[in-house]
């Protein structure tokens, strides 16, 4: 999970009453640098409204058990969901969480989306240290222009 600065010091709790109300959007894989900075080259593939509360008990295996308004949404674009942005009621950003097979926060019932099919979310996990878990030396290093990519050891 990687949280809006505005979101950055509330605890867990709070950031899931937070999004009661709100909504989770799935976009395509082009996850911008932070939660902070506005989402410009991913498309949206699917939007879940949270209930209220946002979240049930936690499952035995500690994955998050969210509650939505619908169990399942419409596509709206084809493509392979890489992360979901949550905002509250009102709008604002709390976070982004990383979205697909292996070791995501967010798994689907699909591993891609097509327009006017079922998106079902299976299993939603936070990793409150951020980015992807699975390769952490490549994704959270960020590189920006003029600077080289890390080097995988």
């Amino acid at each position: 999970m990687l949280v809006a600065s505005e979101f950055a010091s509330s605890s867990l709790d709070d950031i899931k009453a937070a999004l009661a109300g709100g909504t989770l959007t799935f976009y395509s894989v082009a996850r911008p640098v932070s939660a902070d900075h506005a989402v410009d080259r991913s498309g949206k593939l699917a939007a879940f409204t949270f209930a209220t509360p946002a979240f049930g008990t936690a499952s035995e295996d500690g994955s998050e058990v969210p509650n939505f308004v619908d169990a399942a949404v419409k596509a709206s674009e084809v493509g392979t969901p890489g992360f979901a942005r949550a905002l509250t009621a009102d709008g604002k950003t709390v976070a982004d969480f990383s979205v697909g097979p292996g070791a995501r926060e967010i798994k689907l019932a699909e591993v891609s989306c097509s327009p006017g099919a079922p998106v079902k979310v299976v299993k939603f996990t936070v990793n409150p240290e951020g980015g992807w878990p699975e390769r952490p030396d490549y994704c959270d290093a960020h590189p920006r222009p003029g600077f080289s990519l890390p080097k995988v050891r």
